[in-house]
C-alpha cells in the first residue's frame, strides 16, 4: 500500500515533464532530479521515476528520427530551387518556378513525418496527464512504445 506522500511525488515526476513547454530540456532535468532525491523512499517512487525518464528519452529517440527524416528533404526541396547566384551575390532569394509539381514523393514522406511528430507530441501530453493520474490514484502505469533505458 503506498501513501499519499509517494502517490503524490510519483504524480510529479510524471507531471514534471511538461516543464519542457516552459524551459528547454526540462522533460529531463526535473523528473531526473527529483527521481534521484526520491527513490529511496519507495519502490513505486522509484519504478515510475525510471519509467517517466524512460519515456522521455524514447520520445527524444523517435522525434530525432523523424527530424532526420523530414528537415534535409524539406530543405533540399525549397534549396534546390533557389537560384546559387543569389545567393552568393547577397541579392534576393527568389524561388524560381517552384510549383506543386515540383514536389516528390520523398516530400511527402517529409510532410508525413513532420506531422508524426506533431502526433507525437500531442500523444505525449495526454499521455503524462494520465499517467500522473493514474500515479496519484497508486495505479502502477507503463507508457506505450518505451525503450528501458533505466533498468
Amino acid at each position: 500500500m503506498e501513501t499519499n506522500s509517494t502517490k503524490n511525488t510519483a504524480a510529479l515526476i510524471h507531471l514534471s515533464t511538461l516543464t519542457q513547454y516552459l524551459i528547454p530540456f526540462g522533460n529531463y532535468i526535473f523528473p531526473i532530479i527529483i527521481w534521484s532525491a526520491t527513490k529511496d523512499k519507495s519502490t513505486f517512487i522509484d519504478q515510475q521515476g525510471k519509467r517517466a525518464i524512460n519515456f522521455q528519452l524514447s520520445l527524444f529517440l523517435y522525434s530525432l528520427v523523424l527530424c532526420l527524416i523530414a528537415f534535409p528533404v524539406l530543405f533540399v526541396t525549397v534549396f534546390k530551387n533557389v537560384s546559387m547566384s543569389s545567393i552568393f551575390h547577397g541579392e534576393d532569394w527568389i524561388l524560381e518556378d517552384f510549383s506543386l509539381a515540383n514536389v516528390t514523393g520523398i516530400v511527402a514522406v517529409a510532410i508525413i513525418a513532420a506531422g508524426f511528430f506533431f502526433l507525437l507530441k500531442v500523444v505525449e501530453f495526454f499521455l503524462v496527464i494520465y499517467a500522473s493520474v493514474q500515479s496519484s490514484n497508486g495505479e502502477d502505469f507503463k507508457y506505450p512504445l518505451t525503450i528501458p533505458f533505466l533498468k
